[in-house]
Order: structure tokens, then sequence, then C-alpha cells
């Protein structure tokens, strides 16, 4: 086709522009055979190039049409050749104090375009010089190479920490609920999806996958899903768990015992928000000793109410009288069940699951945390008795949980949709209680009153509830039951919903100063290096994501040996955790500024930017160490490409 591609590289200690003309014959004029020696001669002459007295020469090896034509720029002798042509001249001795000389000037690369000209049959190629432009800051985009980001950061002027937000802008993948319509007071109670398996192959189905995962749904009830997959939920039951592990720790919560839909204050003449308990700890053992003898108490106490005289008033529930306070109970929560050794058999048993389900799988977010998360990557137990409560909340960083009853009792739910989190959080500050760390239960009158809908059912036995990503739920037993739970980040299905909502509250928790649990930078680059995303929308937030953190690195990078800091690499090793700052808890991604706070127990501690400063504005005393090396980064994020979507094939 006559084409011509070419690859010039100039180094020279000049910036001048290197322009010119390099003339070739076509194929058709090689095939006529013999050129006239002048012709040839006058095409092998030298061409100067007046640059500040040096001289810059082009040697041209070109082949057939239908091989790739390499244009060198050097500055030794020049000699066009072509496959008819002598050899080329030979290249005359080179002085070493030139070469050295030029090594101490400041060498700059010069990108050279060529631009084909038809004339007269011959093919004629012009010469231009293209300067490596320096794209603004505000300008760079995904669509932006990982050097271009770097280098458009290079000789910004940051006043303080750069401060740019992780989340693609004016982007969202959440639906669209309405809420200026007033929703009747009959559906705001709406029922609750749930899903009965007729077969384990139903529990595979790709549609389950897709039901679940819909930001529409908030929760999802599969009932009967041990039954249908013939799960052993014996395993976890407390007399297994104590024959397994009697001495395994227990967190206890000490909580008033009142009805689910209710929550007064400790005078018992209002009902609030608040909703306090104290923390200890046992033991399995002892906690499953609590909750036999609770069970025996209530059977006593079932027994002596049969007897009582049937014609006995009671008290209308409209009384105004206060609210006698109710029993007090203890709640087994958070049992770590991480240990592989320890729980074998019982975590054996979760991988019956659908992968979507599973503690640990390929698309799930969460296994490439690299590290473990208790109670995320791992599972957690709970020992309940009647009146058990799980506050409010919304999982750690938005995450999808998973949360199966073992029995023999049954739970209540309550749920609303991640929409309505905002508006829970003003009730929250109205009542004097955090949102993101305090203990609280919606008075559920005051959800009504501000038309926010409230799913509420019962999980039975077997039963396993999907809680989708940001749903904002709360948990009371109302027999006596054990749960296991875990979270999951499904990259399959609807991922971008889950990735854009982790990333949202990763950053309202930086703004209130509270700790992501889950650290999304460190996680963004695992999912980047690990897994191919087919999904348009994921991949477009987490390369922005990405090209965030490239850029405040780099950034920071320069300002710290601008400071005159000493940047040392130390790579990661295997199961590194992510670093968080010793004093704010915000993550800490690749740069950590250290400092040795006991120099006899060789302690050091990683701080943030800005908490470092604030010890030291000089940063005297911070050793500042780099985990990835910049073009490490750079080389994941331009491989991080949108994969085909399966579905294309």
């Amino acid at each position: 086709d006559g084409s011509l591609s070419a690859k010039l590289r100039l180094t020279t200690t000049h910036a001048a522009s290197f322009t010119g003309v390099i003339t070739l014959s076509t194929k058709e004029e090689r095939a006529r055979g013999e050129e006239r020696p002048g012709e040839y001669s006058d095409r092998k002459k030298k061409r100067k190039v007046s640059d500040g007295g040096s001289e810059a020469t082009a040697e041209t090896d070109h082949k057939t049409p239908s091989s790739a034509s390499t244009v060198t720029t050097n500055t030794s002798k020049a000699c066009a050749t072509t496959p008819a042509s002598k050899p080329p001249c030979p290249v005359g001795p080179v002085d070493p104090m030139k070469l050295k000389a030029l090594s101490m000037g400041f060498t700059k690369e010069l990108r050279i375009l060529l631009t084909k000209v038809e004339s007269a049959g011959r093919q004629t190629f012009n010469i231009s010089e293209l300067e490596e432009q320096k794209i603004p800051l505000s300008k760079i985009c995904i669509r932006n190479t990982g050097a271009e980001v770097v280098r458009a950061c290079k000789g910004t002027r940051v006043k303080g920490k750069f401060k740019e937000s992780f989340l693609l802008p004016t982007f969202s993948v959440k639906p669209n609920i309405a809420t200026t319509a007033l929703i009747p007071r009959a559906k705001l109670n709406p029922p609750t999806p749930s899903i009965y398996l007729e077969s384990k192959r139903d529990a595979f189905s790709p549609v389950l996958l897709q039901f679940c995962t819909d930001p529409k749904n908030a929760v999802t009830v599969i009932r009967g899903l041990a039954g249908s997959l013939r799960l052993n939920l014996g395993l976890f039951s407390t007399k297994s768990l104590v024959e397994a592990n009697a001495e395994h720790a227990v967190e206890v919560r000490t909580q008033v015992q009142q009805p689910a839909d209710e929550n007064w204050d400790s005078s018992g003449s209002t009902q609030t928000w608040p909703c306090e308990s104290s923390r200890s700890h046992t033991t399995i053992d002892k906690y499953a000793q609590y909750q036999a003898s609770s069970f025996q108490e209530s059977l006593q106490d079932e027994k002596e109410s049969e007897n009582e005289e049937e014609g006995e008033e009671t008290q209308s529930s409209e009384t105004s009288e206060p609210k006698t306070a109710g029993k007090i109970i203890k709640f087994g929560t958070n049992i770590d069940l991480s240990d592989p050794k320890r729980w074998k058999p019982q975590l054996q048993e979760l991988f019956k699951l659908p992968a979507f389900m599973r503690v640990e799988s390929s698309n799930n977010m969460l296994s490439h945390v690299g590290h473990t998360i208790l109670g995320m990557n791992t599972v957690q137990l709970y020992m309940k008795v009647p009146g058990s409560r799980t506050p409010g909340h919304q999982e750690n960083n938005n995450f999808c949980s998973v949360n199966i009853n073992i029995g023999p009792g049954d739970c209540e739910w309550f749920a609303v949709h991640e929409h309505y989190w905002d508006a829970i959080n003003k009730f929250c500050e109205k009542h004097g209680v955090d949102y993101l760390t305090g203990s609280w239960w919606p008075v559920l009158e005051d959800l009504y009153s501000s038309n926010i809908p409230v799913y509420r059912f019962i999980q039975r036995p077997g039963d396993l509830v999907w809680i989708n990503a940001g749903t904002v739920h709360w948990v009371q037993a109302v027999g006596w039951c054990n749960n296991i739970a875990w979270n999951v980040g499904p990259l399959n299905s609807f991922p971008a919903y889950q990735y854009q909502l982790a990333l949202e509250r990763y950053e309202w928790n930086d703004v209130k100063k509270v700790k992501s649990i889950v650290p999304m930078i460190h996680v963004s680059w695992n999912v980047a290096r690990t897994i191919k995303v087919a999904d348009q929308d994921t991949h477009k937030m987490i390369k922005h994501c990405l090209m965030q953190s490239i850029k405040h690195i780099q950034i920071l990078r320069e300002q710290l040996l601008a400071a005159g800091k000493k940047i040392s690499y130390q790579s990661r090793v295997k199961d590194e955790p992510a670093y968080y700052c010793n004093e704010c808890d915000v993550e800490v991604f690749d740069l950590l500024l250290v400092t040795s706070e006991n120099s006899s127990k060789k302690s050091y501690v990683v701080h943030c930017e800005d908490c470092a400063r604030a010890k030291s504005p000089s940063l005297g005393g911070v050793v500042v160490l780099e985990q990835y090396r910049m073009e490490e980064l750079m080389r994941t994020y331009d491989n991080f490409t949108l994969a085909p979507s399966p579905f294309s094939k």
C-alpha cells in the first residue's frame, strides 16, 4: 500500500525544532531496475540542519512496502540507503569527551511526526517536531495515560493537601426514587420480596443473583434456602459450638428487653432513638449456659401465667402511665469464626452456597482486600435470647450482607432503602446520637410521618436474608436463636451500584473522621490488577478512582521532595494489611509517613499528611516510605481497560 511507518528518537542538548524532507522512491520506480548514478548520489547527500552550531543528519532504512520502516535520527554521519544501494557509509570514531559533554547536558526526547505527501510519482515525507505538551491538570480525564496524568501533576502548586474527590463527578447509577409524592399510609409497609426455592438449581440461577443485587430491591428473603441446598445448620447450633470451641471469646451486649416496634427512654415515659447497651465479654460455654437457663425460665414463667385467673383486668396499651422497665437481657455478638482450623466443618459447609453468596469468591470485591477484615470477609456468629437487638445501621462501607438464621427461634427485621439514609441520619442528629458510630433504634412513627417506607418481616430458621448495598436495617430476636453473617461486594451483577455506594461512604467517613473498615483505594488497585471488568460504568468509576489516586500520590511526592525529604522504597509483602493514620484513621496508600514512637521497642506508626504536618510542619523525624513505584501504578492504570462483555461473545 506504499505506507511508511516511522519511529524517530533524537536526543539533543538543544531545544530547537528539527524539520526537513525525506524523499523515497515508490515501489513502481524501484521495479524499473537500475538507478542513474547522479540521481542516487543526489539522494545520498547529507542534509545539514542549523541548530546552534550542531549538525543533525538523517539515516533512513526502508524495506518493501509490507515491512515497517524505521527512521532513526542521531548525531552521526548520514547515509540514505535503499535495498538496491551500497552498504551505508562507515561511521567515524566518536570522541569520548564529546559523548561525555553530551551526557552532561540537559537531555530531552524529541518526538517527530512524518506527514506523507504525494509529488510527481514520489513519496515525500515532511518532518516536524512534536513537543510533548503538558495537559492542564483540570483537563485530565480517564482517557489520558498514566504518564500524562503524572506529567500534568508536575509543577502543580497546591496549597496544603490535595483534596480532589475519588468519586466521578456528576455521575450516578442509583435508581430514581420519587420522594415528593405522599405515600399512602397503607403502602408505608411494603411487602418484602421473598423467594421460595423449589430446587438446588433455582439457588444457582443467574436470575436470583440479578434479583438480589438489583438497586431497586433493598432487601430479599430467600425462604428455606438451607433446605434446598441441604445445609447442615446443626453445625452452628449452640451444642455444636460448645463441643467445637467452648472457651472461644464472645462479646456480650447487655440490653433492656422491649417490643420490637418500641424503644422507650430510661424513664419509660416516651419513645426515643438512642438505644444504649453496655459491653462485656464471656465464652461460648458460659453464654450457652445463660441461653439455656433463659429458655428454662421462660418455660417456667409461661406455666405460672397459665395458672393465673383469666378474668383479671389488664391495663390498656394507650395508658398515659409511665411504662415499667423491661427485663435485662444479654446478647452474644461478634463471635469470630475466621479460623479455618478451629471451624473447618462449619466453613466447609458454607461452600454449598451459590458463588455470589459465599464468603470468598473471585467476583467478591472483599476477596481482593488482601487481608482479613473480621466479620466482613470472614464469618461472624450471633447467639441470642428473645429481645436481643442489632441496632440500626448500614453495613461497613455500604457493602451487601448475607445473614442465615440457624434457629430454633425467629428474628424480626426492619429495613429501609439506601435512598432514605440521610433522612434517618437527620433524625439521629435531632436525638443526639451519632449515625455512624452510635447505637439507635428508629421510632417507626417518625419514619412514617416523614414518608419513609419500612420493610418489616420475619426470618425463620433456614431463611437467608440478603441486605443489598446501603440498605439501612435493624433486627430483633423473637425467640432463642443463633445467626451467622458476613459481607460481600458483587462484581458480576450491578457492580457499579455497590462500588459507588462503597466509595461514597468512604468519603463520608473521611469527612466525619470515622475509619473506613474497607480500604477502598487499596481495594480499587487490587481489583484493577486482578479482575477484568466488563461493566462500563464500574470500569469508568474504578478508573477515575485510580487516576485520582495517582494525582494524590504524585502531588504529595513532589511536595515531600521539595521539602527535602528522602523517599525510601519498601515494597509490600504478602498479606500485608492496608495502612491507616494513627491519629485520624484515614486510609494511607503508597506513601507512608512514619515516625518512631518508642526507639527502645522499635515501635513505628503511620500518619497521614495532615496529621504528620500537624505534629511537625517541617516533617522533622518523619521517614517517608514508598510501597509502589510510580511506574508500577502507571502500568496498572494503563492496563486496566474495559473487558469484552461475556454476553457479546
